[in-house]
């Protein structure tokens, strides 16, 4: 028994960061991941659960889930990351319906479901539904045993593994709990938290093969460099896949960008995206790819561009772009709709980054009444940026001011409000 804690992993990882680096991590340029093994029965990994560690003390939100994906993905990049293993993601509910699911390989990933906050059948069977979905997508999914129990009836089929929390589950239970689990789901089942050799050894004489927890291997940290196209060159893609812009028009700014066209080459050609050939095409890449993945892929870029930056952030920022661009297109000339919706996503520039907005936009070449509206409210566009950040607040006084003098019917703006939440949408459904 006691042989099995000498030999190391079968599989080498990368070298982990110093025990404590993680108090001195520099964020500012690196998706910081901690993973940690899932091995068989001969301690031969089988695959990889990935934690987010770039961000501290957060939440875990359906924006974190897209975050941890992304920069699995498109930064540090799954060869050096887990190889050609499996990844296992804690997902919550409301990622799980989540655009950015479409960006990768079902067959990579196992999607770990926590427990429903809530008892109630009915909605667990509703949930049910979406849980469907992913398994037809090809998405392998994951259970904590404790949701093994009638409640979760319609649920059991769809489970391809159950994780069996030893730190929670009396050893008297174990046996009976996994011929629950047998009679009732094809699933494989994962002791996870194995802390000892004797918890090691009951789980597997019980017939258990894949086993995590501190015993096997703690969880390793990978400091992944990123490489970060400019704000500005994110915002021009977005508005070419915005206009359906033809592939050489995008093939021609990924030529100008050097760092837009590495990360794009690198997610696309990552094991997660699933891909049996290397694409070194621009144009190739935005084919395969498609116009509704594109603007995912750019706008996972820009929300996810600078550590700290509130999830919400940079879809606000699309909304308020796509608003702008509405209202300015009853009132000025085409020309300038693109630049309205520039305004309205770069006036969120500052958040985004971290930095006063004057010294964001001192790294980007702007318009003039652009830079008027952003810095000093003046010039064409500063009206539509106030009444669109009215609608957002919901400040009567303003957008009844503005709209006015911009002779706007109540009406007319909230129908663009609307169908600029809708377009927001309806790119992540």
């Amino acid at each position: 028994m006691s042989s099995h804690s000498e030999h190391p992993l079968a599989e080498t990882a990368p070298a982990p960061l110093a025990e404590g680096a993680e108090q001195h991590l520099d964020t500012e340029n690196a998706a910081v991941i901690a993973r940690q093994p899932i091995v068989d029965e001969h301690r031969a990994v089988f695959g990889y659960e990935l934690f987010d560690r770039s961000t501290r003390a957060t939440a875990h939100t359906a924006a974190s889930d897209a975050a941890l994906l992304f920069n699995a993905l498109s930064y540090a990049g799954t060869e050096a990351l887990v190889g050609k293993k499996t990844v296992f993601i804690n997902c919550t509910h409301d990622s799980l319906a989540g655009g950015h699911l479409e960006l990768i390989s079902p067959e990579k990933v196992v999607l770990e479901v926590p427990p429903m906050p809530t008892d109630d059948v009915a909605l667990i069977e509703e949930r049910a539904v979406v849980l469907g979905a992913l398994k037809e997508r090809g998405f392998r999914l994951a259970f904590p045993h404790q949701m093994l129990r009638r409640a979760y009836a319609s649920w059991l089929p769809l489970a391809s593994f159950i994780k069996i929390e030893m730190n929670t589950l009396r050893p008297d239970l174990a046996e009976p709990l996994i011929k629950f689990a047998r009679a009732n789901t094809r699933a494989e089942m994962i002791a996870e938290k194995v802390e000892t050799g004797e918890q090691f050894e009951r789980m597997s004489a019980l017939g258990v093969k894949l086993f995590q927890g501190f015993w096997f291997a703690k969880p390793s940290l990978v400091q992944a460099k990123t490489i970060r196209p400019s704000q500005a060159t994110i915002i021009q893609l977005i508005n070419l896949v915005r206009k359906q812009a033809d592939a050489g028009e995008i093939e021609s700014l990924l030529k100008k960008d050097p760092t837009l066209s590495f990360n794009l080459l690198r997610f696309i050609n990552s094991a997660g995206f699933g891909l049996q050939v290397e694409i070194t095409s621009f144009r190739h890449a935005v084919m395969m790819l498609g116009m509704k993945k594109l603007f995912r892929w750019a706008a996972l870029l820009l929300t996810t561009s600078k550590e700290g930056a509130p999830p919400a952030v940079g879809s606000t920022a699309v909304v308020r772009g796509r608003l702008m661009e509405l209202l300015a297109a009853e009132l000025l000339p085409a020309e300038e709709c693109d630049n309205a919706f520039i305004v309205g996503v770069f006036s969120l520039l500052d958040t985004m980054l971290g930095i006063s907005l004057d010294k964001a936009l001192d790294t980007v070449s702007l318009p003039q009444n652009v830079v008027d509206a952003l810095l000093h409210k003046t010039g064409m566009f500063w009206p539509f940026l106030e009444l669109t950040i009215a609608c957002e607040t919901g400040d009567d006084a303003v957008f009844a001011r503005v709209a006015t003098e911009l002779h706007l019917s109540n009406r007319q703006v909230n129908w663009a409000h609307l169908q600029a939440l809708d377009w927001a949408e309806s790119l992540n459904d």
